[in-house]
């Protein structure tokens, strides 16, 4: 039953792409493409958070086909092109929709969980001072051999 839903859906999608302007089927690949830079630079920023991800990839196809229709308007044979904008902005929005489906959620939301509780773990002092106080009181910091630690304990930097 999928093969044959795929096959139909191919088949009216290349039945209604003949039907589009070249120009509109470019403004649509463009906004596909700036739309996944978008949503990608999102991800990141916002460690996976889906709505952001999603207003990435719309707000990247947005502003590049504000740009484009913007240049677009100062040419004499060209202009603005609502359509072409329209074609730009649902680029985005296909690709933002796509991120969010094949988007594995759970494991993100796992993946911000143990992040957050890396961040929350901090180093207790055997006397249970922190530094600014070993500090202010010039006392030094416990060696490692006092904490119980090797001498030669690699750290993991190089």
């Amino acid at each position: 039953m999928k093969p044959t839903i795929t096959i139909f859906c191919l088949l009216v999608a290349f039945n209604g792409f003949s039907q589009l302007e070249r120009d509109k089927a470019l403004h649509f690949l463009g906004g596909n493409l700036f739309g996944l830079a978008g949503a990608g630079i999102a991800k990141n920023v916002s460690d996976g958070n889906r709505f952001w991800t999603f207003a990435g990839a719309v707000g990247g196809a947005t502003l590049v086909g504000l740009g484009k229709e913007a240049i677009d308007s100062g040419q004499r044979e060209n202009g603005w092109d609502n359509d072409d904008l329209l074609a730009t902005i649902l680029g985005g929005v296909t690709v933002g929709v796509t991120i969010d489906l094949f988007t594995d959620h759970k494991r993100n939301k796992k993946r911000r969980e143990r992040k957050e509780a890396e961040a929350e773990i901090t180093f207790q002092y055997p006397t249970g001072q922190n530094s600014d106080v070993l500090a202010s009181q010039n006392k030094s910091l416990p060696s490692l051999s006092s904490l119980g630690l090797s001498q030669h304990l690699k750290l993991g930097l190089e």
